[in-house]
């Protein structure tokens, strides 16, 4: 298992050589007084890369392989990031009923479906990856040793309200021929 603390000291380090900060240069504060972390256009690639980092390290960590990105689980994250936001609640179904099994493969990924982690929040990439670790379900998926391939994406509101959606999965034929199910976690947010 992996502790608290050594999740905080990997997620804090990431941020710090992560380069220069990716949000307004002057704090903005949320309707609940919370600080919002702004997504600037142009800075999309480096929060992608933060998290794999992150979410890398904390794989290390618990003894699992790394992760790749997947451009088909990643426009399947996308695509229920945007929904999330349009239904104004962090669920694991799409507005037209859909559930995260559906959405990959209306995506074309040739792999099977591991896990979905969401969240609803005001939070950088690297606040929202701790906070999944702190929830047995959410960490299970982020350090799933037969993840090989990962989607992650989001939509951020006029508010600064940043609706994360995280899809794991593994093209592997053993992997495509389990009949396990995937695993979707309660949605993580403060």
């Amino acid at each position: 298992m992996i502790r608290p603390v050594l999740v905080s000291a990997v997620v804090l380090g990431l941020a710090a050589c992560g380069g220069p900060a990716v949000g307004p240069t002057t704090p903005a504060m949320a309707p609940g007084g919370q600080q919002v972390y702004r997504i600037q256009p142009g800075t999309e690639d480096a929060v992608q890369l933060r998290f794999l980092d992150g979410m890398n390290a904390l794989r290390q960590a618990a003894g699992a392989p790394p992760v790749a990105f997947n451009a088909s689980l990643n426009a399947a994250a996308a695509t229920h990031a945007r929904d999330m936001s349009v239904q104004n609640r962090p669920w694991h179904f799409g507005s037209d009923g859909s559930s995260p099994l559906d959405r990959v493969r209306r995506v074309g990924y040739g792999g099977r479906l591991l896990g979905e982690n969401i969240s609803e929040t005001f939070e950088t990439e690297l606040e929202t990856l701790a906070a999944w670790m702190e929830t047995p379900e959410t960490r299970t998926i982020i350090t799933d040793p037969q993840a090989t391939d990962l989607g992650f994406s989001w939509f951020q509101e006029a508010s600064g309200k940043i609706w994360w959606t995280m899809v794991t999965g593994n093209r592997s034929a053993a992997a495509i021929n389990n009949a396990a199910t995937a695993a979707v976690a309660p949605p993580a947010g403060r």
